[in-house]
């Protein structure tokens, strides 16, 4: 339906990553007119495996593209925990997952699911290498504001219009960490994650047989390594277990991305200001502790569209948006950074072994 009570309603979106691009797709579906304001000129973001847990499996069914997602990607089949030495912290058990909710987590690429939602919307609908400011001009805040029934922000974690509307407080905070990813070529047939005192590496399967890998380090912010980042990961995992060196072996540096990693210090009292509403990083940023960041933006992308489509009352719409999504989203958040601190604990690692051993018996949460 594109109109209720006799005008077709419009949304502007800031940012064209995963969660925008759920929104927009929800919207138009629904009859609504979408513009999607992205800063990168390209459409093809870099990025590595994420996990589509299985509420982002249900997300993305609602925008039909679930079944795409679980014949593309590679599925979970269980994991371990284990030492540097290799040995065993836990079992991950998914089967346990799926006696849950009938599906298990599947991994794909980042820019082989931004395709997969950007393919889902008319050619036009996101207008690449578009900056919205928060001054004057044809593409700031208060423009796209009286020119639309709604405004979502996507715009991620560094989120400028987040600290327009709530000042700068709701800037991020470094968490104390570093991470780096890639992949590589070669397969493995499960997540691998080892922890070791204030650093951690991990491997999963990709959808494309490779291997994707991720590794963090409790270091300054901004620290730099006069070797270069890949001889200080080398150095920094020697005599860790054979398939950590494999990984480290054969990484190039030209596919190694390398990220410090922030989140909200402060949590947001309100995703909601009038009629502009954040989604995803912008309103919940997290570490990757969990793989949820992407996970959760589907979720807030399918949730926010489903309340505006069904009223004419957009800002009662983004009030229940708020209600349904903040707690939840802000618990995970504070999840993933208590198991940060686990993963990559420099004292009392044996209290936290036995600890984890108990918890991942009975798969992972919800």
């Amino acid at each position: 339906m594109s109109e209720r009570g006799g005008t077709t309603r419009s949304a502007a979106i800031i940012g064209g990553g995963i969660g925008g691009l759920a929104t927009a797709i929800r919207l138009h579906r629904a009859g609504w007119v979408v513009r999607v304001f992205e800063r990168s000129p390209h459409r093809d973001p870099a990025g590595t495996a994420l996990g589509m847990w299985p509420q982002a499996l249900r997300a993305l069914d609602a925008l039909g593209l679930g079944a795409r997602v679980r014949e593309i990607g590679a599925p979970q089949r269980g994991g371990s925990l284990r030492r540097p030495d290799g040995s065993m912290i836990g079992h991950i058990d998914t089967a346990a997952m799926i006696r849950r909710s009938g599906d298990t987590v599947h991994l794909i690429s980042r820019p082989v699911l931004v395709g997969l939602l950007a393919d889902a919307l008319p050619a036009g609908t996101v207008e690449l290498g578009t900056t919205v400011t928060n001054g004057n001009g044809p593409r700031d805040l208060a423009t796209l504001r009286a020119a639309h029934d709604v405004v979502v922000v996507a715009d991620g974690i560094f989120s400028q219009t987040r600290t327009t509307l709530f000042g700068l407080a709701s800037r991020p905070r470094y968490v104390g960490a570093t991470a780096w990813r890639g992949t590589v070529d070669g397969t493995v047939e499960a997540l691998t994650e080892t922890w070791g005192p204030g650093r951690r590496f991990g491997t999963t399967p990709r959808e494309d047989g490779r291997t994707n890998w991720y590794a963090t380090l409790l270091t300054p912010e901004a620290t730099r390594f006069p070797e270069g980042d890949l001889a200080a990961l080398r150095t920094t995992f020697a005599g860790w277990h054979e398939g950590v060196r494999r990984v480290l072996d054969t990484v190039s540096p030209d596919e190694m991305l390398r990220h410090d990693l922030y989140d909200l210090d402060r949590p947001l009292r309100t995703y909601v200001d009038g009629t502009v509403a954040l989604i995803g990083d912008a309103a919940h940023a997290m570490t990757p502790d969990l793989g949820r960041g992407a996970c959760e933006a589907l979720i807030d992308g399918v949730t926010i569209a489903d309340r505006l489509a069904g009223t004419d009352d957009v800002r009662a719409a983004l009030a229940a948006y708020d209600r349904e999504r903040r707690r939840p989203t802000q618990r995970l958040a504070r999840t993933a950074r208590l198991m940060g601190r686990m993963a990559q604990a420099r004292r009392f690692t044996g209290i936290r072994d036995v600890a984890v051993r108990v918890a991942t018996a009975f798969g992972p949460p919800a």
